[in-house]
């Protein structure tokens, strides 16, 4: 049974870590539930604007202290030492990430493995970022450019991925030599926590990485914070304006990773074995809960039939369960509201017009049946006008229809005010780099879908984000630069006199 794989405990608490200490949160407590179970497994902290003060302080207190000493080959030691920590605690933190937003163990574990390579990747850049000697434009001066960390960083992650997310911020930041203060998602702050304790025990100075848990209050003081210097955040496009319009009123910087609707177009050519499973992971990953979703299908119609067929049978056959359980290919939406928001997208699209073929229900899961699940969903016969098309969804519902030649295509698929990811299915090499050139997206898979390395910038089009993650180009997000003139005549001249 499902439920062998838990043991009922008392629910897990946490407070703040702030500035090397386990700070009691002002505004109360929070409950987090296991969304398999739909029962409280931990309680966190909730922070107020007085606790993100709190926090933002040590963060420039450690900013203006010995943390500025360190060069940056010290901040790469230190950074892949907390590499070597998480691997080899990656066990219990995929555990903690399950438990927290309902993922599979399959999936997390592998998000685990790759994890360290991000703190490995941004250690190897803390050297190379360097200034620049400008050409001489007037004699006996020297005229250069100094590279130097941007300040305090503040940064608001989503539940879909949080150890994942964590390493997207946290590594390029630290090794540019900055500070931060990050508040997680609400629904999924534990394994956020449990990270936090690596970076204290891998030797990195306290308030050096702060946590503050907490909700829209939270989130609010802390993009708003006058003393943040960058604000950096993954999620919705809709709280991103909030998020990019606070940091701007503070005249911070903002690097806005938003939400997608990412077009799949799959030609008559393609190799469907592996265009279907493609697609089939593209929506059903995570349970759909991620900003790449694959979430519209565009099929030529001289293998459109084929294909529902197809992926009708794949998407009936997966397995819905406990996603501590490695059989268990999709999970639990992460937390009852969002649950809700599915079904009502679901039922709406179905109400205008598409055609069910598959799921659009609660899924039962035995021994489970509290559990926040939905099955895996096709609706076929929408278009673009649809909210189905138009809006994020973030659960597994695919909006299927069909297109007659490469210009529809490409149409249909750059018509959504979206731009993070497309894919192309076709074994036409010549296609293949026309659509590459052609798809308003920031990321293109070609044969392949949801793909990620920390060299890979991940950037958003259009209202998918602004600023980019991840590469050695990510970098300059996190740093400031400084131009300096040194005249070596030791005579100034007076700008008065001839």
């Amino acid at each position: 049974m499902a439920t062998a794989l838990r043991t009922e405990e008392e629910p897990r608490r946490y407070d703040l870590p702030i500035g090397g200490a386990e700070v009691v949160a002002s505004g109360g407590e929070r409950e987090s539930i296991d969304p398999a179970t739909g029962r409280p497994w931990a309680t966190v902290g909730e922070a107020d604007a007085g606790d993100v003060d709190r926090a933002v302080g040590a963060a420039r207190a450690a900013l203006q202290g010995p943390w500025a000493e360190y060069t940056p080959r010290e901040r790469g030691r230190l950074l892949r030492r907390l590499a070597d920590e998480i691997e080899a605690d990656a066990a219990r933190l995929v555990g903690v990430e399950v438990r927290d937003n309902g993922k599979t163990v399959t999936e997390v574990g592998a998000q685990y493995r790759i994890v360290p390579e991000w703190y490995r990747f941004f250690a190897e850049m803390a050297d190379k970022v360097d200034g620049t000697v400008l050409p001489r434009e007037r004699p006996d001066t020297l005229a250069y450019t100094l590279v130097e960390p941007v300040g305090v960083v503040g940064a608001i992650t989503p539940w879909n991925s949080p150890g994942l997310q964590v390493a997207f911020k946290a590594a390029p930041a630290l090794a540019a030599g900055n500070t931060m203060v990050l508040k997680p998602s609400e629904h999924t702050p534990v394994a956020t926590l449990e990270t936090a304790r690596l970076f204290e025990k891998a030797g990195i100075p306290p308030g050096v990485f702060n946590v503050v848990t907490g909700g829209a209050e939270a989130g609010a003081a802390l993009s708003g914070h006058p003393d943040v210097d960058l604000v950096v955040f993954t999620g919705s496009d809709a709280v991103g304006r909030k998020v990019g319009s606070a940091a701007g009123a503070a005249l911070a910087d903002a690097v806005l990773e938003l939400g997608g609707k990412s077009p799949q177009l799959l030609f008559g050519d393609a190799d469907l074995d592996q265009a279907v499973i493609g697609i089939f992971a593209g929506i059903c990953c995570a349970s759909g809960q991620t900003c790449i979703a694959g979430s519209r299908a565009f099929v030529h119609e001289s293998v459109y039939d084929e294909v529902a067929e197809r992926l009708v049978r794949r998407f009936g056959e997966v397995r819905l369960g406990d996603p501590l359980d490695a059989a268990t290919e999709v999970g639990p939406i992460a937390f009852e509201a969002h649950l809700e928001s599915i079904m009502g997208r679901t039922e709406r699209a179905v109400g205008a017009g598409g055609t069910l073929l598959t799921g659009g229900t609660r899924g039962n899961v035995d021994g489970l049946p509290d559990g926040l699940f939905f099955e895996p969903t096709i609706i076929a016969d929408v278009d673009n006008e649809m909210e189905l098309m138009r809006d994020e969804v973030f659960g597994p519902v695919l909006g299927l229809t069909r297109f007659a030649d490469e210009e529809e295509g490409v149409a249909l698929a750059n018509d959504s005010r979206f731009g993070l990811g497309a894919g192309v299915w076709t074994a036409d090499l010549n296609r293949a780099h026309r659509l590459t050139a052609r798809l308003e997206a920031g990321t293109i898979y070609v044969n392949n879908y949801r793909l990620a390395s920390a060299q890979t910038p991940l950037a958003g089009f259009k209202d998918s984000g602004v600023g980019f993650e991840n590469g050695k180009e990510s970098m300059r997000h996190f740093t400031r630069q400084k131009t300096v003139w040194l005249d070596y005549t030791g005579r100034v001249k007076d700008p008065f006199t001839t």
